[in-house]
């Protein structure tokens, strides 16, 4: 389709209605190109990720170098992070008052897509039970409880492009009951409908929002009730699915199989991406990213990857860490071939002494970097599926590179209370460890000595050297002063005098 004739169609749409083009797969588990298009808004292009947020903003990145250094055309936007003293007080974010308020309280720009859904990904296991009507949430100032009619409520107020509907799932618990997954389907049934009924209300000419209907992490046995009614009663209402379970796509029902998919499973390596991608998924948050980016690591892949040297029997890294004293002198790019803005600005000594210093500049030019290294690995993956090479190139990737990203190793910026898990907040110690403390004895014996002060060797020599420390005054005694005023007033005239 030509670009006139996709703004053409995009025109006869609603403006809040998204559309998603299958423009090549080869069945319902395979993997496929699309695009996704939304007036005002810039194509995005499938398979691709958005861009995982922290209180709106991707971490260690401005808003103003998200518009210069990141190819970033969507983001996600969890609405946990702003739920801050809910319900004794109302929060920030819904007293302003402007239109679009989440996109302008973030600083997002115009033309990038806005999804909003309840939880983070991945999320933080809460105690908070969820019910009939709340989901539990890990909010700034502990976990908490939020009914669907708030979300419903909040999804009108922040006027996000896309909302994802809340699903009842029980994050953290090993194994779940039958009784307990019955109670996930009937639940997020009845959460569904809360947002498509505000939806329904509407005022005209006030902005509304495409909706993506969760599928759960279950058997379809199980929540075959949810998916009946979501067939029969919603699938008309609904823009795209939620996948929590990428390996349970094949209980997808065939009916729902045009719509656009985003994946809550969260994948733990590039090889874990690229399973997903091969089972039919379209859309990713990719939290490995920014983790990655929190350890030191720089992201070092491409896809395909480069010709194997036959020679070599190692699989090469997926990353490199720059905690490592190895790159303290290396003046070579990040990433050879890289054309980010960290890679074409700076070297890899520069990024090593900025983390060895803690100076947050070093995550920034991280992030930078990672997020490219991210945008390049998708265009790879699209332009392999168009040329019909996916399954070969994937089998290459697998035999050139190690299957897991290296261990941290540096202890990296400062974490905030929401990136733990939730039994770690009982722990007494302190979360972050203090980054400058007291030199014990044998330490301060050390520093004086480096200064020539010596005290174990030459202990008559104390005094003396205290008594250096005013030597600036050597030589400043006070003038002596005769005990006759009269005589220091000789010769002093005064003008009356002089008149007189």
């Amino acid at each position: 389709m030509s670009p006139g004739a996709e703004e053409n169609k995009l025109s006869q749409l609603p403006p809040e209605m998204i559309e998603f083009a299958l423009l090549k797969t080869t069945g319902a588990l395979a993997p496929r190109l699309g695009r996704i298009s939304l007036a005002g808004r810039k194509t995005i292009l499938t398979p691709a990720f958005l861009g995982n947020t922290s209180r709106g903003i991707i971490p260690h990145v401005s808003q103003d170098n998200l518009r210069k250094s990141i190819a970033l055309n969507g983001v996600y936007v969890p609405l946990e992070d702003f739920v801050e003293k809910h319900p004794q007080q109302i929060p920030p974010i819904f007293q302003y008052d402007v239109p679009e308020p989440l996109r302008k309280f973030i600083a997002l720009p115009e033309d990038t897509l806005l999804v909003l859904g309840a939880r983070r990904n991945p999320p933080i296991p809460s105690p908070v039970a969820n019910t009939n009507t709340d989901v539990g949430l890990s909010t700034s100032v502990g976990f908490k409880s939020m009914s669907s009619e708030y979300y419903a409520a909040a999804v009108r107020k922040l006027q996000p492009d896309i909302v994802v509907g809340v699903a009842d799932i029980p994050f953290g618990q090993e194994s779940v009951g039958t009784k307990r997954k019955d109670k996930m389907s009937d639940r997020t049934e009845l959460w569904l409908r809360d947002i498509i009924a505000r939806k329904d209300t509407l005022d005209k000419g006030e902005k509304s929002w495409s909706i993506f209907a969760p599928i759960l992490p279950i058997e379809r046995d199980l929540q075959s009730w949810y998916l009946e009614h979501l067939l029969e009663d919603m699938v008309d209402k609904i823009s795209g699915v939620a996948i929590y379970d990428t390996y349970l796509l094949d209980d997808l029902p065939d009916q729902l199989h045009h719509l656009p998919r985003l994946s809550f499973h969260a994948p733990a390596s590039p090889h874990e991406l690229l399973r997903q991608i091969s089972l039919g998924m379209d859309l990713f948050t990719v939290p490995f990213l920014a983790e990655a980016t929190d350890a030191g690591i720089v992201l070092d892949f491409t896809f395909p990857p480069p010709t194997k040297d036959e020679s070599a029997s190692a699989r090469r890294i997926l990353g490199i860490d720059m905690w490592h004293q190895d790159h303290a002198a290396a003046v070579i790019p990040l990433s050879e071939g890289c054309t980010c803005y960290a890679c074409t600005k700076h070297h890899r000594a520069y990024l090593q002494h900025l983390l060895a210093a803690k100076e947050m500049l070093g995550w920034v030019l991280i992030q930078l970097h990672n997020h490219a290294i991210m945008a390049a690995f998708f265009d790879g993956v699209r332009a392999s599926l168009e040329a019909a090479t996916f399954d070969a190139d994937v089998s290459a990737f697998e035999a050139y590179y190690e299957p897991a990203l290296p261990e941290k190793t540096g202890q990296g910026p400062r974490i905030r209370g929401y990136q733990f898990k939730s039994e770690e907040h009982a722990k007494k110690e302190k979360k972050n460890p203090k980054a400058y403390k007291r030199f014990d004895a044998d330490k301060i014996l050390e520093l004086k000595a480096a200064h020539g002060q010596q005290p174990n060797r030459k202990p008559e020599m104390r005094g003396v050297i205290d008594d250096e420390a005013l030597l600036g005054l050597v030589g400043m005694e006070q003038p002596t002063i005769e005990a006759d005023p009269s005589a220091q007033l000789d010769g002093l005239k005064l003008d009356d005098d002089a008149k007189a």
